[in-house]
């Protein structure tokens, strides 16, 4: 349960089915990644990653697949603190891992489909409003 100042959020379940990927540094935008829904990449000097829907990646692609997003009901203001805290501790403390992916306006956090049902559960023991209706 949340304690005193802890951020309760509204968080969307997205429909999509998605992948993390990773590809060389430097690979260029593959056209197979952008296939609606949920699309964030990072470059770096060490990799490209690419969160995407699963069923778009090509098999010779080094992918994690079987992962789904919640999304924080935004826009988010840049100066609030603790979002992903709120979100990241029930996680954590039910024994279930996260990958964050952050925008302008809010922030993605996912987790493996396998996870879903006790993440929900987790998240919203803690106080947080889950919409999983899709």
């Amino acid at each position: 349960m949340a304690g005193a100042g802890t951020m309760l959020l509204d968080l969307a379940l997205l429909p999509d089915h998605l992948a993390l990927c990773r590809l060389p540094a430097g690979t260029t935008m593959p056209a197979w990644a952008v296939s609606g829904g949920l699309l964030s990449v990072s470059w770096t000097h060490d990799e490209t990653s690419i969160v995407c829907s699963q069923a778009a990646v090509p098999l010779e692609v080094q992918a994690d697949a079987g992962w789904r997003a919640f999304k924080v009901a935004g826009p988010l203001d840049f100066s609030l603190t603790g979002i992903l805290l709120s979100i990241a501790q029930p996680l954590a403390e039910a024994g279930i891992s996260i990958f964050a992916v952050s925008t302008y306006d809010t922030d993605y956090v996912l987790v493996k489909e396998a996870s879903l049902p006790a993440a929900i559960a987790a998240l919203t023991a803690f106080g947080h409003r889950v919409n999983s209706s899709k």
